[in-house]
Formats: structure tokens, sequence, C-alpha cells
């Protein structure tokens, strides 16, 4: 019903614009025309001045509405025919309303199809339009030599509101309105629009549009740059970059500078490797792997062995987590940083100024600051919390005595991957979160798999749930528990590990001293290109956000490195688009892009397909059917907007829809592509092959069918 009014609508366009060239108005937006009926023109209206403003009106709008070139003739013809003041009255208001409905045609009929489309692309546009569109818009009206129907369609693809786009484009237009008519009441000294559109006339316009840009812009760059002219700069600097952070961001940043050639500084205060290597992804994912071994024991039967067990001990677990640290640290050493051209230091640094950082008694100074110090757990204030023994990510691997009850404040990521872990190892664990759902931000259906999983090894969830108080009672360890509706529960437990989130680590640096400014999360405010409103300090990583993983860490790096090494000639837009994510769980969840949650709420019109794994060979060889590839695409197209993956290996299978939506590339291209056999790869294909399945082109297999059977006969 929908698609048959737009056909409907498009045809009634089309009928008026092939009707106006059919019925002869075209030559009324003839200036030789115009000029040879001029006083005719003029007569009719001494005669009949009512009925000729209204015929001009509607005229006006319905030729501006339906994109009729020749708008600037028309406004010619205002003046020779009404005079200046009535003539600019009645353009005005005419050319607004019809730029409005051709605003409002192009919206209904394009808008979706183009948003869904290039969905990823105009992300930033249609931020930039929702802040600034009123700006923007102004700028357009006021270039005159950028046709002003043109911008009626490219608008309406765009979120900014109608009755902005009234308003602004009433008063953008308005100059250029009155000069054209004004001209127009001089009609026969007019022989081309270049002789009212002078090239000096045009730029005026230009840079009275650019303006309101202008006057928006140059005290922001102003205010950047006054920062500096309060400290001196070196006349000589002894670096080109300074990077201070020796995690997954400062590593590649100072690793990318010096691949370039720049004398390069990494001053890291505690080890090399940072959070990633001491007490992020690596401790997790190997206290993950000797949790799963012992998952994987539990279900000899289902591999036709009938009975298998294993003896540990909880300390030799966490040794073991120790040992891999220390076979990965020479990846991230002094040593080899000192081998690829990096000068390491390992001291606490501060920011003096632009160009200045203080190193113990030293005073280091650099062209450039790259800010890359990352995070650290976040601790609830808790009434009675530093009564009892409490851990985070960086110091829960201190532990060798195993709790025989964890309690797990925060159902994210890792609050899901920890608890699960200590579970398979033997300890109670209870999970809390005030959500009504672990990891709200994931697929919903995906996280029901997860839920249903954890219960299973044993993880007790207590969701609408937070942490009153803590209090020691009779020696045991006790928190008063709060539900959504008020009612409290009392737990015993032996040890709590908080998993509430992260805060940047910006503290004691000097950065808000300098001008540095912090969003309203506490992390390091950057521009597009991951500068700070210091011009030459940059961030990236944990300290920056929003994205606290390790890849987007590396990610961003190198837009902070080439950026402040090379920004003078030409800069790089980070880009945002297509972030990938993993929760290491049993059954892992991978996920980019939208899932059916956020598209609802973005309001996109969407298709959702879906390969469960039981369809699989591979995972019905390992005895893994459980589990899914979500694929989410632009309404009747290929063109993937979002991916939830949920079952074994989902974070290897992610990275190939990762790529295509990185490039652009459909499900069609997958389904095109040979994946070996049988491989945990192959379900992105069949995920494909389901999408295709439901876009059979019905009319050709009929035909087809014909054509056989035909052929048979």
């Amino acid at each position: 019903m929908f698609k048959s009014r737009k056909v409907c609508l498009i045809g009634l366009v089309a009928l008026l614009f092939v009707g106006f060239y059919w019925l002869g108005f075209d030559q009324y937006i003839d200036l030789t025309v115009l000029k040879e009926k001029n006083d005719e023109l003029a007569a009719y209206y001494i005669a009949n001045p009512w009925q000729t403003s209204a015929w001009f009106f509607v005229f006006y709008i319905i030729s501006t509405a339906i994109s009729i070139p020749g708008a600037s003739i028309l406004t010619l013809a205002a003046g020779a025919i009404f005079g200046l003041f009535w003539g600019v009255i009645l353009v005005s208001f005419a050319s607004t309303i019809g730029a409005s409905l051709a605003f409002l045609l192009s919206r209904y009929i394009l808008k979706e199809t183009v948003q869904l489309k290039f969905s990823d692309k105009l992300t930033d546009v249609n931020a930039g339009i929702k802040k600034e569109g009123a700006f923007y818009l102004f700028t357009l009206r006021l270039i005159v030599l950028f046709p002003f129907w043109l911008v009626n369609l490219l608008m309406g693809l765009t979120p900014i509101k109608l009755r902005s786009y009234f308003w602004v484009s009433q008063i953008g237009m308005l100059p250029a309105t009155i000069l054209f008519v004004n001209a127009g009441t001089q009609l026969t000294k007019v022989e081309q629009l270049s002789d009212v559109l002078s090239p000096a006339v045009a730029i005026s316009f230009a840079l009275l549009g650019l303006f309101p840009l202008f006057a928006k812009t140059v005290p922001t760059i102003i205010r950047r740059y006054k920062i500096l002219t309060s400290y001196k700069k070196p006349k000589v600097f002894d670096y080109n970059l300074v990077v201070i952070g020796g995690g997954s961001a400062g590593l590649v940043s100072a690793y990318l500078a010096a691949a370039v050639n720049a004398k390069v500084l990494l001053i890291e205060k505690n080890k090399m490797g940072g959070d990633c290597l001491y007490s992020g992804c690596v401790p997790s994912k190997s206290l993950i792997k000797s949790s799963r071994f012992l998952a994987e024991l539990s279900r000899s039967k289902h591999y036709g062995i009938n009975s298998a067990s294993a003896e540990f001990d909880f300390a030799e677990v966490m040794e073991r987590v120790s040992s891999v640290i220390k076979q990965i640290e020479p990846h991230d050493s002094v040593e080899r940083y000192t081998q690829l051209g990096v000068e390491c230091m390992q001291a606490e640094a501060r920011v003096l100024s632009p160009w200045e950082i203080a190193v113990g008694d030293r005073i280091i100074s650099s062209r450039h600051i790259i800010v890359a110090t990352g995070a650290k757990p976040r601790i609830p204030t808790i009434e009675g919390v530093d009564q009892v023994p409490y851990y985070t990510s960086d110091t829960i691997w201190s532990l060798r005595e195993q709790p025989k009850h964890l309690l797990v404040v925060g159902a994210g990521p890792i609050g899901c991957e920890l608890g699960q872990s200590f579970s398979r190892l033997g300890s109670k664990v209870t999970l809390i979160d005030n959500a009504d759902r672990i990891m709200p931000s994931e697929d919903e259906e995906s996280v029901g798999v997860l839920m249903t999983h954890l219960e299973h090894d044993g993880v007790e969830l207590k969701l609408q749930y937070s942490v009153d108080s803590f209090a020691m009672d009779n020696n045991q360890c006790v928190a008063t528990l709060k539900s959504a509706q008020g009612k409290p529960l009392k737990l015993i437990f032996d040890a709590v590990l908080f998993a509430v989130g992260r805060e940047a680590n910006v503290a004691g640096l000097g950065l808000q001293e300098l001008g540095v400014q912090l969003t309203q999360s506490g992390t390091i405010k950057v521009d597009k290109y991951m500068r700070t409103h210091v011009p030459t300090i940059y961030a990236c990583g944990d300290v920056a956000g929003p994205y606290q993983f390790t890849h987007t860490a590396a990610h961003f790096a190198w837009y902070s490195v080439v950026n402040s090494l090379f920004g003078d000639f030409w800069r790089f837009k980070a880009d945002r688009r297509v972030i990938p994510r993993v929760t290491f769980t049993e059954p892992e969840i991978a996920s980019v892009g939208y899932n059916e949650q956020s598209a609802k709420a973005a309001g996109l019109q969407i298709e959702t397909t879906k390969f469960e794994f039981n369809e699989l060979d591979r995972a019905i060889v390992e005895g893994k059917t459980e589990g899914f590839v979500k694929v989410l695409t632009a309404a009747g197209k290929d063109h993937i907007l979002g991916v939830t993956i949920v079952g074994e290996h989902a974070g290897e299978i992610l990275p190939e829809f990762v790529l295509a939506m990185k490039h652009g590339l459909g499900l069609n291209k997958i389904l095109a592509t040979i994946h070996v056999y049988p491989t945990w790869a192959e379900a992105s294909k069949y995920t494909a092959g389901v999408w295709k399945k439901n876009h059979q082109p019905t009319k050709l297999l009929k035909i087809l069918k014909r054509y056989h059977l035909a052929r048979r006969s």
C-alpha cells in the first residue's frame, strides 16, 4: 500500500513535469519570451491585479515543487510585472512554499531508501545536519550558483525538520530574491542572467552564507590556538612525538611513528603491555580456556566417552594464567620496541605545556604528544565496601585461594566471562545487576541463550538487584541486596568482584590545567581527528573512548599518529563506522553494527536473516549445534547493517562480515565466495544463502519452469 502511494505520487509529479512543457508553460521561463511579452503581462496585471498575483503565485509554487529549472527567470518576471515590493513578497513566500513541497516530496519518496542503502556512510552527515543543519542550509541558499532545486531534493534526504527548513529557506533566499526582483524592474536592461549575477555578486553572497559557519568555527579555532600562545614554544624539539602510556594504543602509536622514521619516546610508568596483557584480554582468556576444558570433560558422554574427569588445584590454574602472561610479555617488551626504533622510558609523566613533558627531573620537548594512559576498573561507592575482600579485573589475578562463594557485581561482558569461569572451576557464583537482563546492549535473543548457559553452569542470576551495603557478621561477609521493588535480600559470600565499568586514567597528567577538556563520562574529549582542545595533544585508546576494546585502541592509534605527524599537510577523519566486539563466554556472542533492538530504536526498516548452527555440518561434527548467525539488512537489499553471532567460534566467524560492512560488500558477494568444507566459516555463506532463498525471483523461476518443460517435450 505504501509503495503504491509512492508510485502514484511519482506518476503525478512526472505528469505535471511533462504537462508543464507540453502545455507550453516553459515559454514563461525563457528570458527572450518574457521580454517580448513584458508589456502585455504588465497590462494584464493592471487590469486584473489579484487574479494575476494568484496565478503567478500558484505557478511559481508548482514549478518550484516539481523542480522545473527557471526560478531566476520567474523572479525577474515578478519584478517586471509586480514591481519591487509586491514582487518580493510574492516570490519570497511562493519560492519557500514550493521549496518545502519539493523537500517533502524528496523526503517521502527517496529518504528511506537512501538512508537505508547508505546508512553507514550517512551517520556522520545525519549527526552534522541535526546539530548544524540550519547553518548548512543557510550557506547553500546564499551560494546562488548552487541550484536551489537540488538543495530542496538533497535536504529532503536529511533529518532536518520541516519547520527549520522553511524559515531558514525564507531568510536565506531573501537577498537573492530582492536582487533578481529589483533587476526585473529594469528588465529591458537585462540581456542574460550574468548581467544580474556577476561573479563579484555571487562571491559576495557565498561569503555571506559562509559567515555563520565562520562565526561559529573561528572562535573555536582561536580558543584552541590561543592556548598555544600562553606558552613558549621551543626552538628545537627533542622528539617528533612523545607517547604517554604503554598499553595497546600507546604501543601501536609508538611503533607506527618509528616505522615512518619519526623520533619517538614512549613513557610507561608501570609495565609495557598495559591492561590487556596483565589484567584484561590475556589473563581472562587464559582462565576461560582452563574452565572450558573442565566443562568439556563434563560432556564426555556426548562424544562417546563414558567418563572423563580431572584433578586440579585452583592456585595452579591461576599460576598458568601468570605463565601465559610471561610468554606474551616479550611481544610488548622494552627490548622489542627499542629494536623497532622506539625510545622507551619507565617513569611517570606530567604534561607541562603543549610541547613539554616533565619526566622525573627532566623536561622533554616534543612537537606533538599522544595520551594513551588507558582506564581502570570503577569501584562503586557502597556502604561497608572496605570491610570485605573485593577485587576488580585488575586485581582478581592475585587470587590463589579459590573463593567458595563469589559475588560478581555487574553483568556486562567482564562479569559474565569471569562469573562463568569461576563457576566452572567450582566456586558458587552470584551475578548481580540492576538491569532486567545481562549485557543489555547485545541482541536480546542471543543474550537469552547465554543466560540459559550461565544458569546451567551454576551461575545464580540476581537481575534487577543492586548491592545496598556490605558488612562483617560473625567473621562472615554479608551483602545486603535491594531489588527493583525495594525488597531486601542478604547473601553470605567470601569475595566480591566488581565489573561495573571503567574510568579513564586522566588524573595527575596535568591535562586539564592546559585546557584539555573531558566528556561527561570522564574520558578525554577528542575531535574527529583524535585531537584534544590543545592542538598539539592527541588521545586514543580507553582514555579517549568511547569504545574500550584493545582492537579499537589500536585502530584509533593509527589516526592519532598520522594526524599528529602529518596533519599540517593532510588529516584523516577517524573511521568509527564498523566496530566489532566479542564476549568470550560459552557460547560466545560476537556482534557488529545494529542488532534488532538498536535498529528499531533508530527507526530503520530492516530484514532479519537467520541461520541456525544445527544445520552446519562442522557444528554437528563437533557437537556444538546451539547457536546462530543473525544478519540485519536494509529492507529488500543485501546491504548489511548489523550481525550478531552466538555460539562456538562466533568471534572467528564475525570478521568476514566486518570486512563486508567495511567495504560495502553485500550478502551476494559472500554467497559467491568459496568457503572450505567443513568449516565454521561456512556459516557466513549459508546465512547469505538463506537471504538469497528469501529473495528468489519467483516470476523468472516460473518462466524457467515453462522453458525446461518445453525443452523436455
